[in-house]
């Protein structure tokens, strides 16, 4: 694999560290503490100069930082101890999701209720690192099921194709519901209730942008971490901020969906309120997702070289 030139510190406007950021997706409320970290000017104070970068189908966010397009990233955990058993010196700086959010939705009326009755059934999974949790779940419940590749859309489920479909609580879920589908006709399998908790959104540097300077490293996150709590104590005017953004980037939604994924992303972010956590990378978490990895054949950097805890607390 191919290894970034050494990182350089960069200076912008007004003396401030120039840097880049990448997000695994376009626009949304998904990410709304950076955005809010920005427009706020939290990362100025924190003497950042910063740029977000879109990532999404076209822009995957481990390349990016790969060939130094980008100098932060946000990823799932299984995304990048992938990456970084591939040869790519990633570094996990903060573990901004703490819970995973993703499911399987089926409907009551197909007969599934429990993980059992999805033996002989048809089920989507997205491809790639986000089926990992999928076939765990698939794997630790001894289903023999068909899958089928799911796109970025619930349209097999929602025309029958397949009998389960997977989805995020923040995003697709809200979708099923908002297509007039009530809650009560659907069976929801969360993959943290059924204990295959795979930490998700987390922010990753490489080696060298690291090595390079750490401060920056660290200030970042904690103008992230400060954006998403601003975010969380001002949430109409946080969605507010996304939208402006989403706009701005041609991403067709609604304002509505943006506050159903916000509320839900703060349910992941700071579960029971708890902000003192907030960008911790918990060990047990990482295990968790490593030893699925591991069976699966993938071989897994120890935590202690994978995670630089850049909250201290």
């Amino acid at each position: 694999m191919v290894q970034a030139a050494a990182a350089q510190v960069v200076y912008g406007e007004a003396g401030l560290k120039a840097a880049s950021f990448a997000t695994q997706w376009l626009p949304q409320a998904q990410f709304v503490g950076y955005y809010v970290a920005l427009e706020k000017g939290i990362y100025t104070k924190h003497g950042i100069d910063l740029k977000i970068i879109t990532g999404g189908p076209d822009d995957q966010v481990t390349a990016l930082l790969e060939n130094g397009k980008a100098d932060f990233a946000s990823m799932w955990l299984s995304t990048a101890l992938r990456a970084r058993a591939g040869g790519q010196k990633l570094l996990n700086i903060a573990q901004i999701v703490r819970r995973t959010s993703q499911m399987l939705v089926a409907k009551k009326k197909s007969g599934i209720v429990t993980p059992q009755d999805l033996n002989g059934k048809k089920i989507s999974l997205w491809d790639g690192d986000a089926s990992v949790q999928g076939l765990a779940f698939i794997k630790k419940h001894k289903l023999t099921v068909k899958l089928l590749n799911q796109s970025e859309t619930v349209n097999l489920f929602m025309h029958g194709a397949v009998d389960a479909v997977s989805a995020m609580l923040y995003n697709e879920y809200h979708t099923i519901l908002n297509s007039g589908v009530d809650p009560e006709e659907l069976t929801t399998l969360s993959f943290y209730d059924y204990g295959i908790n795979f930490p998700e959104d987390g922010l990753y540097v490489s080696e060298d942008r690291w090595v390079a300077d750490p401060e920056l490293c660290c200030a970042f996150v904690r103008a992230s971490v400060e954006g998403w709590l601003y975010a969380f104590a001002h949430p109409d005017e946080a969605v507010d901020i996304v939208m402006k953004y989403m706009i701005k980037a041609h991403v067709p939604s609604n304002k509505a969906h943006q506050k159903w994924m916000f509320s839900k992303m703060k349910d992941l972010i700071i579960p029971d309120n708890d902000t003192a956590q907030t960008g911790i990378l918990r060990q047990e978490d990482y295990e968790r997702t490593a030893a699925e990895l591991k069976a699966d054949g993938e071989t897994v950097t120890p935590f202690d070289s994978f995670y630089k805890n850049c909250v201290k607390k």
